[in-house]
């Protein structure tokens, strides 16, 4: 596991690191996926979760959620092609799990990709603690917590 600036970024992921958002494949059942904890912490603190829909076709890039905190409205972008195969329903009542377990708990999606190749664009957990590090110190980052 690598962790940078106290954020925390398990090996065996894939990431995509312009969007805050990891994937980890869970074989036939698709990608579970969910937001990093630089993201949480962008987010300051994940109050309301609202997905697109299950059988939502997406395409890179474009929006799968909004993300709302206190004084903050965002959104988790794809990072490849896909369709939405299935959402964390435990965030409805409650996305503040999010915030306390983003890879566990706080996982947001099943997403079935479109391609083999899903994880062209992505970075593999083995390279995610230098490309972070890189991005923090480009963007003035402090890091988590």
């Amino acid at each position: 596991m690598a962790i940078v600036r106290g954020c925390a970024f398990p090996d065996g992921l894939w990431y995509d690191l312009p969007h805050h958002v990891w994937y980890r494949d869970e074989g036939d059942a698709g990608l579970r996926a969910g937001i990093t904890p630089v993201g949480v912490c962008l987010a300051r603190e994940v109050l309301i979760f609202t997905p697109r829909r299950i059988g939502f076709a997406f395409s890179a890039g474009r929006a799968l959620a909004t993300i709302e905190s206190a004084k903050w409205v965002g959104t988790v972008k794809a990072g490849f092609d896909g369709t939405i195969c299935g959402l964390n329903e435990a965030l409805q009542p409650r996305a503040a799990a999010v915030n306390d377990d983003c890879y566990g708990a706080g996982w947001m999606f099943l997403l079935q990709p479109a391609r083999a190749d899903w994880a062209a664009d992505l970075v593999p957990g083995a390279r995610i603690g230098a490309a972070y590090e890189a991005w923090m110190e480009s963007m003035g980052f402090d890091g988590c917590g």
